[in-house]
């Protein structure tokens, strides 16, 4: 087993933010940010900037690293199938589009059904996941300062 080191992006625009729309048996339907797992011998930014590509098909940049949070998965079972999703740290960036091109995504996540373009005072209105990340983006995003946001234990992974 080994702790998932995660990129996460919260992608402003004109006053939106994408988001994630996820669906998956355990968690029911949810929002996520974009972005994923950390390949070894690459930098949390160029991490941040490839997830979002394959999963939304925009070219982002990050702006500021903004906040840091840890979510453990309790179920035992899970933690036996998935050891290398069970314990992830979620490195979070604020982040802007390079150009407003579009390409088809080319790696989306299974419990990812499509992304959205989200109004950043709607952001309070969603189940966005972890819980405590969706509990604080406004924070976040109004925030210059790096923000730690603790750890969650949750009952099943999400994206």
């Amino acid at each position: 087993m080994s702790i998932r080191s995660t990129s996460k992006a919260i992608i402003l625009n004109n006053g939106q933010v994408l988001v994630n729309r996820c669906y998956d048996k355990n968690n029911g339907e949810y929002f996520s940010l974009p972005g994923g797992g950390q390949n070894i011998y690459e930098t949390l930014h160029d991490a941040v900037v490839r997830e979002c590509l394959e999963e939304t098909g925009y070219t982002i940049y990050p702006i500021r690293f903004a906040a840091l949070c840890e979510v453990i998965c309790d179920n035992i079972s899970f933690r036996e199938q998935h050891p290398d999703y069970a314990h992830k740290m979620y490195h979070i960036f604020v982040c802007g589009l390079c150009n407003d091109t579009i390409k088809n995504p080319t790696e989306i996540d299974s419990m990812q059904i499509d992304s959205e373009w989200m109004d950043v005072n709607n952001l309070c209105n969603i189940r966005l996941l972890p819980k405590v990340l969706g509990d604080s983006i406004q924070k976040i995003i109004n925030n210059e300062s790096t923000v730690f946001l603790g750890s969650e234990h949750i009952a099943f992974n999400h994206g």
